[in-house]
C-alpha cells in the first residue's frame, strides 16, 4: 500500500471523493466536515453545524454541492462555492447512516436507524419516496451507477436491492430540456407503488453495515458483523450468493469493488485492511494500523486512489506504483504497458509492441535500463518485502510483428536493481548489499565491495551512483574507488543531461542538480512530491511535481512553466513539446512556453542578442520577470518592457537613466518621484533636471543654493524677489547673503525689528547714510548703540567666474548592449527624415565636419589619402563627381549624419566588476576566507555546519581582529577616501578570480601563544590560564593550513586547550567548595582525583598529584594515597619531592586501606563531564561538543559547550575544516 497522505483528527465515519478536483470531504464523530486538498496536504475548509457525528457524506457529480446526514436527523445540502448550508431536509425520527447524489437526478437517498430509505429531490427540497421493509436498522442505501436500483444493507441481516422504475416515471417526464419534473398530481389508479423491492439476499449471521453495487457487472457485495465479506450476482429475476471472503475476525464496516481492476476492498474493526481476488476469493493483500479501527472507505471514481477512514483521521493511499517504467535512447522511447514492452518513435510517433514480457510477477516493473549497443533491457520488479527482488534480462527481437510480439526466454534473477555499465556488463545490486558485475549470459563475472548502500544508478560506463539514506556516491566500478559524494536524502529518481554533463537527483520533495564530479550547484525544496523530469537540449532541468511542469536552471532558479491535471511522466523535451507518459501508460505530448526560462538563461549566460530579440518579440511581463531583472542586476532590460509608469520610474533611477525617469516622473507628477530625480540627478550633475524638480516641489531654499553653486546670480535675484512676496525673511536674508546684497541685508534686518545688528551690518560695510539713518532710531536713553568692530573684514561670496549653464560634464563609456539597441529602435527608419532638424547639442565636437582650402573634408588633423578613399585608378567605383564644385568660404555647414546619431548622449557607467571578497567566498568553503572577505553570515553558517557554533558572542572580537588584516589600505589620490589592496595567499597562481585571502594568523603564533599558557598554569594563574585557553581553542578554525601533518597538529592544539579548561575549572570549582562537613571534603578529594587524569605536561600533573595525595592521606584514603605516591614518583620529581612522596607512600603502605568510599575508580578509564565534574565510565552514553570534543552526560545534549562557550552538545557536524585539501 503506498500512503498519499494522512490526516489527523477526530473519527471519521464518512469520505466522499471530488470527482474532478483532488479534494476529499471527511465528517467527524464530533460532528465537523473537512475539506481537504489530498495532493497539496492542506485543509481547504471546515463546515461545523451539525449537531453530533455525521456519518452521510457525498460530492454531487456537476454542481459545487455536497450533502451531508447527521445523528441530528438532518440532512444538509451544502454549496462548498459560498462555504454555506444552502438547506436542510427534516423527515427522519433517527440517526442518519449514509447520504449520495443520484448520478443524474436530482434526487439523495438515505439510509436512518428509523429502519426506512428516503429518497428526496433537492430542487424541490421534498422527500418523493420512503422505502419501507426493513425491521432493524437501515445502515447503507446506494443508487446503482447506470440502472434504476438501490441496494441497501441493515441490521435485520439482509441486503435489498429496490427497482426504482416507478419512482422516475413518476418524476421524471421527457421534455424538451431532457429532464422535466411532473407537476399534475394525477392519483396513480392502479396502485404501481414508486419503489419495491426487487431481491432480498440473505446469508449473513449477523447485521450487515455495508453493501455497493459493481460499476458495470450485475455483482453486490456485502460486508457484516459476521466477519465475512459476501460476493452476490443478480438477473432479472432473482439474486444468489456467489461466494463468501473469509478472513477478518472484527465486524466488517466497508467493502466495494475496485473501479477498473478484478478487487474488491474491504475494512474492518480488526483495524486492516484487505483487498481481495474477486475471481479466486482470496486475500491478495492486507495493511494494517497499530491501534485505528476502520470504520469506511471511499474509491476515486476515475483515479487509482482510495480513502479509509479510522478511529484518528484517514489516509488516502494506492495499491500499487502507477509510475510506467521506461528508458530513453535518441529519439525512441522504450516502455512497458500491461506485460509488453513498447517502443516509441518521437519523430514519427510510431508506437509498436516490440516484445511480451514473461508472466509470473503479480508487481509491476519499477525500472529500466535499455543498452542501446546490445539492443537489451533490464527490468527491475521490486516486491513489497524490497529484499525479494528480481530482475528479468531479455534481448529485444530485431524483426518483430507488432500486433502480436514475440515473447522471448528472459533471465531472471534476484536483485534489488540492474543497470548497465557497459556494453557487455551489467551491475545488480543483491539482497546483501554487495554488488556483482553480469555478462550478457547473466554469469557473475566479478563481485565489488561497496560503501554502504541501498540502491544504485547508471552514471556513465563503469560508473555507479550509490544510495545510502542521506547521500549519493560516485563509485569507479574498474578502479572500485569513490570520486565523489554529495548530501541529499533519499534519492529516488537520478536523471542525466544526454552529454553527462549535469545530472538531477530527485528525492520525494527536493531536487538536487550536480556536475559530473557530483558537485552540487543548486538545491531545490518543493512542498509537493516531485515526481519525474528530463534535461532540454540548452540545459535546463524540465521537472514535474502533482501539479506543476516546472524548471530549473543550473545556477539555482526556478519557476513555473505550466499546471497539470493528473501527474505525468515526463520522457523527453525538445523546443516547447514536452514528451511524457500519463498514469495509464499513455503517451502524450505538451507543449509548454520555453520563453522565461530561455530568457534567464541567455541573460546568465550574457548572450544579450538573444535576451533583446525576447524583449521585442515574447510577451515577457510579469512582476517576477521585473523582480528578477532587478535582483540579478538588470534594470535596464526590464525598463523595456515594462509600461506602467510608477515601475518605469523605479527601474529607470535604478539604472541611472535621467530621461526615463524624467517622461516618467512628468506622468505621475508625484510630489516623492520628483524628489528622488532630483537626489538621482545631482548625483549625474544633471542640474537643469535638479532645477525642474525642485520647481515642481517648491523647494526653493535647495533652489537658491543651486543657483548659487552654478553661478547664476540672476535666477538667484528672482529668488530673493520670490521669498519677499512669500515674506519668507529666512530665505530674503539667505539669498542677500548668497548675491553678498549689503543693503537689502541691512533693509531686512530693520524689517524684522533688528536694529542693533542693521546698524552694524550698515556701519561695517562702509553703508554711512543707513547707518546713520538707523542710529537717529535709537533712543539714547534706553537703546545701547553697538560699537563697530575697527579690523573687520569683509566677506562677500566671491563672483562667478563662469555661469556654468550646461550639465556636468560625464566620463564617456562605451553604451550598454541594451542602450544601443533600444535607442535605435524605431529609429533606423525615422533618421532622414530628421537630417534637416539636426544642429549642435549631442553631436559635439568630435563629429564636427571640416572643410578645407580645397574643399575635401575630413576631422580636425586627420587626413584620408587617396587610398582611403578608394583611391582614382581605374577601378575608383566611386566616381562622385565633387572635383569642381566651387564652394564660397564663409559657408556654415550644420554637423551632418556621418559621425553617429542624436543617441550619443546617453552613456552607461561601466558594470561593476565582482568584489574580491565575493571572490574569496565563492572559492573557499573554509569560515576564515568568509571573515576576511567581511560576509559573516556565511561565516557563521560555515561555523555552525562544520563544528555547531551557535553562539557567536565570544567570536566577536576575532572576527573583528581577522577583518582588519583582510586588506590594505593606501592613499591614491589626496582628499579622496582610500584605495584598497587585497593581499592574497596564493598570488603566484591567483588571476582575477581564483584569489584566496591571506590569512594573518599561523599554527606557529599559536603555539607561541600555548607556552604563554602553560606559564601562566605553573605560576597558579588559572583564571587567566582558562581565558587565554579559550582565546586560543576559538583561533583554531580560524586557521588555514597546507598538509595533514599541520591538521592534525591543529587538532592536537584543541584537544590540549580541551584538557586544561576542563581541569582548571574544575580545580577553581574545587576550590571554592565548602568543607563543612564530611561529604564536602569527599567532594573535594573525588575533584582533585579527577585532575590527575587529565593530559596535562608532566610538570603540571606533578602539581595536581601532590594535591591530590595529600588531600586523600588526610581523608585517611591511604590504599588510594599510595597510588597517588606511585604515580607521581614515576614521573621524577626534584629531590625534595620525591623524598616527601616516599615518606608518605611508607606511611600509607602500613596501612592499605581506603576508611570513606568515593565516586572515584582509578582503574576504568573515564571521562570527565566539563559541567558537573562527574566521571562518564567507558561504555557509559555520552555527548560531545563538535569543536573542542569536551563530554557531557546524555541530558546536556543540545545546551552551550562550557568549554568553549560557543557549540552545541551533542550537534551532527561535518567536523573541524581548515584546509583546502579537507574538500578534495
Amino acid at each position: 500500500m503506498l500512503t498519499k497522505f494522512e490526516t489527523k483528527s477526530a473519527r471519521v465515519k464518512g469520505l466522499a471523493f471530488h470527482p474532478k478536483r483532488p479534494w476529499i470531504l471527511a465528517s467527524l464523530h464530533n460532528g465537523v466536515i473537512q475539506l481537504w486538498d489530498y495532493r497539496m496536504c492542506t485543509l481547504i475548509d471546515k463546515f461545523d453545524e451539525h449537531d453530533g457525528p455525521v456519518r452521510g457524506i457525498s460530492f454531487h457529480q456537476q454542481q459545487p454541492l455536497f450533502v451531508s446526514g447527521g445523528d441530528d436527523y438532518k440532512i444538509k445540502v451544502w454549496n462548498y462555492k459560498q462555504r454555506r448550508c444552502l438547506f436542510t431536509l427534516l423527515g427522519h425520527l433517527d440517526y442518519i447512516r449514509t447520504t449520495f447524489f443520484h448520478h443524474e437526478y436530482p434526487w439523495i437517498i438515505s439510509a436512518s436507524d428509523d429502519q426506512t430509505i428516503r429518497v428526496w429531490n433537492w430542487q424541490s427540497r421534498t422527500c418523493i419516496c420512503v422505502l419501507t421493509g426493513h425491521n432493524h436498522y437501515v445502515m447503507c442505501a446506494q443508487f446503482h451507477p447506470s440502472e434504476d436500483m438501490v441496494v441497501s444493507a441493515s441490521l435485520d441481516q439482509t441486503v435489498r436491492v429496490w427497482d426504482i422504475a416507478g419512482l422516475r416515471k413518476k418524476n421524471v417526464a421527457p421534455g424538451p430540456s431532457g429532464v422535466e419534473h411532473r407537476s399534475d398530481n394525477t392519483p396513480d389508479l392502479f396502485g404501481t407503488s414508486d419503489a419495491v423491492v426487487k431481491h432480498v439476499l440473505e446469508g449473513h449471521d449477523r447485521g450487515v453495515n455495508w453493501a455497493a453495487f459493481h460499476p458495470t457487472m450485475p455483482l453486490i457485495v456485502s460486508g457484516a458483523d459476521d466477519r465475512q465479506v459476501k460476493l452476490w450476482r443478480m438477473n432479472e429475476s432473482k439474486a444468489w450468493e456467489v461466494d463468501t471472503c473469509r478472513g477478518h475476525y472484527n465486524n466488517v464496516s466497508c467493502c466495494l469493488f475496485h473501479p477498473r481492476q478484478e478487487l474488491i476492498l474491504s475494512n474492518s474493526e480488526d483495524k486492516s485492511i484487505r483487498v481481495w481476488d474477486m475471481s479466486k476469493r482470496t486475500a491478495v493483500q492486507t495493511f494494517r494500523r497499530d491501534h485505528d479501527r476502520f470504520w469506511v472507505m471511499a474509491a476515486h471514481p476515475t483515479l487509482n486512489i482510495f480513502a479509509a477512514g479510522h478511529d484518528s483521521g484517514m489516509v488516502i493511499f494506492k495499491l500499487e506504483r502507477e509510475r510506467p517504467a521506461y528508458a530513453t535512447n535518441g529519439n525512441i522511447l522504450y516502455y512497458v504497458k500491461e506485460r509488453y514492452l513498447r517502443q516509441l518513435d518521437f519523430n514519427s510517433s510510431k508506437d509498436v509492441a516490440i516484445m511480451q514480457l514473461r508472466s509470473g510477477s503479480k508487481h509491476p516493473v519499477y525500472s529500466m535500463s535499455h543498452n542501446p549497443a546490445e539492443n537489451a533491457v533490464l527490468l527491475t520488479t521490486r516486491t513489497p518485502n524490497v529484499e525479494n527482488s528480481t530482475y528479468d534480462l531479455y534481448a529485444i527481437p530485431k524483426d518483430t510483428d507488432s500486433s502480436s510480439p514475440d515473447a522471448p526466454e528472459g533471465k531472471r534473477s534476484s536483485g534489488l536493481r540492474a543497470v548497465w555499465v557497459a556494453r557487455n556488463r551489467f551491475a545488480v545490486l543483491d539482497r546483501t548489499h554487495t554488488i556483482l558485475i553480469k555478462n550478457l549470459k547473466n554469469e557473475i563475472t566479478k563481485k565489488v565491495q561497496v560503501p554502504n548502500c541501498d540502491d544504485v544508478f547508471y552514471a556513465g560506463t563503469g560508473m555507479l551512483l550509490l544510495r545510502d539514506a542521506d547521500s549519493m556516491t560516485l563509485f569507479d566500478v574498474q578502479q572500485k574507488r569513490t570520486l565523489g559524494t554529495v548530501r541529499v536524502s533519499k534519492v529516488k529518481y537520478v536523471i542525466w543531461s544526454s552529454d553527462m554533463s549535469h545530472v538531477a537527483l530527485l528525492s520525494k520533495h527536493v531536487i538536487a542538480v550536480c556536475n559530473r564530479k557530483l558537485e552540487s550547484l543548486c538545491t531545490i525544496h518543493e512542498n509537493v512530491r516531485v515526481k519525474s523530469g528530463a534535461w532540454d537540449e540548452s540545459g535546463v532541468f524540465i521537472y514535474t511535481t502533482s501539479n506543476h511542469i516546472k524548471y530549473a536552471i543550473t545556477n539555482g532558479d526556478y519557476g513555473i512553466i505550466r499546471t497539470l491535471d493528473l501527474p505525468i511522466y515526463i520522457t523527453r523535451v525538445k523546443g516547447s513539446s514536452v514528451y511524457c507518459l500519463d498514469r495509464d501508460c499513455r503517451p502524450r505530448v505538451l507543449s509548454i512556453d520555453p520563453t522565461e526560462y530561455r530568457f534567464k538563461l541567455a541573460l546568465i549566460n550574457r548572450k544579450y542578442d538573444e535576451v533583446l530579440h525576447m524583449v521585442r518579440n515574447a510577451k515577457l511581463v510579469g512582476q517576477s520577470i521585473i523582480a528578477y531583472l532587478q535582483k540579478k542586476g538588470y534594470p535596464e532590460v526590464a525598463l523595456h518592457f515594462v509600461k506602467d509608469e510608477k515601475t518605469r520610474f523605479g527601474l529607470a533611477l535604478e539604472c541611472g537613466n535621467i530621461e526615463v525617469a524624467l517622461e516618467a516622473a512628468k506622468a505621475l507628477d508625484d510630489k516623492n518621484c520628483w524628489n528622488r530625480l532630483g537626489e538621482m540627478a545631482l548625483l549625474q550633475g544633471n542640474h537643469q533636471v535638479v532645477e525642474m524638480a525642485y520647481q515642481r516641489t517648491k523647494n526653493f531654499d535647495k533652489l537658491s543654493f543651486l543657483y548659487l553653486i552654478t553661478g547664476n546670480l540672476d535666477k538667484l535675484r528672482k529668488m530673493m524677489k520670490i521669498a519677499e512676496i512669500r515674506k519668507d525673511t529666512s530665505g530674503h536674508y539667505q539669498n542677500a547673503l548668497y548675491l553678498g546684497d549689503i543693503a537689502e541685508r541691512t533693509k531686512i534686518l530693520r524689517a524684522c525689528g533688528q536694529k542693533s545688528l542693521a546698524y552694524l551690518t550698515a556701519a561695517t560695510h562702509g553703508l554711512e547714510e543707513e547707518a546713520d539713518a538707523i542710529r537717529e532710531t535709537f533712543d539714547p536713553e534706553k537703546d545701547k548703540l553697538p560699537e563697530v568692530d575697527s579690523s573687520a573684514k569683509l566677506m562677500a561670496p566671491p563672483p562667478p567666474c563662469l555661469q556654468w549653464e550646461t550639465n556636468w560634464p560625464l566620463l564617456t563609456v562605451t553604451k550598454g548592449f541594451f542602450e544601443s539597441a533600444m535607442t535605435q529602435k524605431g529609429k533606423a527608419l525615422a533618421a532622414e527624415h530628421e537630417i534637416e532638424d539636426v544642429a549642435g547639442g549631442a553631436w559635439g565636437d568630435d563629429a564636427e565636419l571640416i572643410i578645407d582650402e580645397d574643399g575635401g573634408w575630413g576631422t580636425p588633423g586627420e587626413g584620408l589619402d587617396e587610398e582611403g578613399l578608394g583611391g582614382d585608378g581605374e577601378d575608383a567605383g566611386w566616381d562622385v563627381g565633387d572635383e569642381d564644385l566651387e564652394l564660397p568660404a564663409d559657408l556654415d555647414v550644420g554637423p551632418g549624419p556621418a559621425m553617429g546619431g542624436d543617441e550619443e548622449g546617453y552613456f552607461v557607467p561601466p558594470t561593476k566588476g565582482v568584489s574580491q571578497g565575493q571572490v574569496w567566498c565563492n572559492n573557499s568553503q573554509l569560515p576564515v576566507d568568509h571573515i576576511l572577505a567581511g560576509s559573516f553570515e556565511t561565516a557563521f553558517r560555515l561555523l555552525h555546519d562544520q563544528v555547531g557554533v551557535v553562539d557567536f558572542s565570544a567570536y566577536q572580537t576575532l572576527f573583528m581582529l581577522t577583518l582588519a588584516r583582510a586588506r590594505t589600505a593606501y592613499i591614491g589620490v589626496p582628499s579622496l577616501p582610500n584605495l584598497f589592496g587585497y593581499p592574497h595567499r596564493n598570488w603566484k597562481e591567483s588571476g582575477a578570480r581564483a584569489g584566496m585571502a591571506a590569512v594573518g594568523l599561523k599554527l606557529n603564533d599559536l603555539v607561541q601563544r600555548l607556552q604563554q599558557c602553560y606559564q601562566l598554569t605553573t605560576s597558579g594563574k588559572f583564571q587567566e590560564a582558562v581565558e587565554r585557553f579559550r582565546s586560543l581553542l576559538l583561533s583554531v578554525p580560524l586557521l588555514v593550513v597546507e598538509n595533514k601533518q599541520e591538521i592534525s597538529e591543529a587538532q592536537q592544539l584543541l584537544a590540549i586547550c580541551k584538557e586544561y579548561i576542563v581541569g582548571l575549572s574544575m580545580e577553581i570549582s574545587r576550590k571554592e567548595q565548602p568543607k563543612a562537613t564530611l561529604d564536602n571534603q569527599k567532594r573535594i578529594c573525588e575533584m582533585a582525583a579527577y585532575f590527575t587524569h587529565t593530559q596535562l605536561q608532566p610538570i603540571h600533573l606533578i602539581l595536581t598529584l601532590r594535591t591530590a595525595l595529600n588531600l586523600f592521606f588526610k581523608l585517611k584514603n591511604f590504599k588510594t594515597a599510595a597510588a597517588f605516591a606511585r604515580r607521581l614518583l614515576e614521573l621524577g620529581p626534584k629531590p625534595e619531592v620525591a623524598q616527601q612522596t616516599r615518606k608518605i607512600l611508607q606511611a600509607c603502605e602500613k596501612n592499605l586501606t581506603d576508611t570513606h568510599e568515593l565516586e572515584y575508580d582509578q582503574h576504568n578509564p573515564f571521562d570527565i563531564c566539563a559541567s558537573t565534574y562527574k566521571p562518564i565510565y567507558r561504555g557509559k552514553p555520552v555527548e560531545k561538543c563538535p569543536l573542542c570534543g569536551a563530554c557531557y552526560q546524555p541530558q546536556l545534549k543540545g545546551s552551550v559547550c562550557s568549554v568553549c562557550k560557543v557549540s552545541e552538545i551533542g550537534k551532527d557536524c561535518i567536523g573541524l575544516r581548515i584546509s583546502q585539501i579537507q574538500f578534495r
